[in-house]
């Protein structure tokens, strides 16, 4: 009986151990999760994932643009333009740039335009974005903003739009010292070709600007702190 009793207790002792080993995981699926899980482990909300679902397709069928990625210098993309000209494009650009996002919307251009003293219609402001806006976003990036300007010069805008409007009223010139009023693109872009020197001229003369300012400014402190010693003395 004891034999027994002793063998009972041994077998129970094996079977609690086993029980308290761990057990190899189930191996786990390599299949894809459905859309639904992807959602889910993402945190986006179906209506984001439809908005970029439908620009996919989008771009997929040619009725978008991808978003370029690339650094974009103006300078050297416009190179039609003298620097002074690219400066005053991109200081009345961010004047209209209300939100400080980078970008002009309808409403920003709708503003613009009241201001230049050629209103337009919400549909007019649409075809204006339209004609110009490249990756189909509805506003107007600082690159697309400079195509108004390349095209106006390039004599590629009707007369009675609103973006002819728009590069007339800007008080910016892009007739003489631009595109030489080439009607044909790509032979003013030939022309532009040969402007490298003229940037080079451009940056030295900025620099001796600054230079004469700078002296300017010491003498200016130079010259108070000797009337500033007189009266102390």
């Amino acid at each position: 009986m004891a034999s027994e009793e002793l063998a009972r207790k041994l077998q129970s002792r094996l079977v609690a151990t086993w029980e308290d080993e761990p057990r190899p995981e189930p191996e786990q699926s390599l299949a894809r999760p459905n859309p639904q899980e992807a959602e889910a482990a993402c945190g986006e909300s179906s209506s984001e994932l439809s908005a970029k679902l439908i620009r996919r397709q989008d771009i997929n069928e040619g009725n978008a643009a991808p978003r370029l990625t690339r650094i974009f210098n103006p300078y050297t993309e416009f190179k039609e333009f003298s620097r002074k000209q690219i400066k005053d494009m991109e200081m009345m650009f961010k004047r209209y740039d209300t939100g400080k996002d980078g970008f002009i919307d309808l409403m920003e251009l709708k503003l613009m335009m009241e201001k230049l003293g050629a209103p337009q219609t919400h549909l007019g402001l649409k075809n204006m974005i339209k004609e110009v806006d490249e990756d189909f976003d509805g506003k107007l990036s600082f690159r697309e903003f400079l195509l108004i300007f390349r095209r106006a010069a390039a004599g590629e805008l009707h007369e009675e739009s609103g973006l002819m409007a728009l590069a007339r009223l800007s008080e910016i010139n892009v007739s003489t010292e631009g595109v030489m009023g080439a009607k044909d693109f790509f032979e003013a872009k030939m022309q532009a070709l040969s402007l490298g020197s003229k940037f080079e001229a451009e940056i030295r003369e900025e620099k001796e600007e600054r230079k004469r300012q700078e002296v300017e400014k010491k003498q200016r402190q130079a010259a108070f702190k000797q009337l500033q010693s007189t009266f102390c003395s």
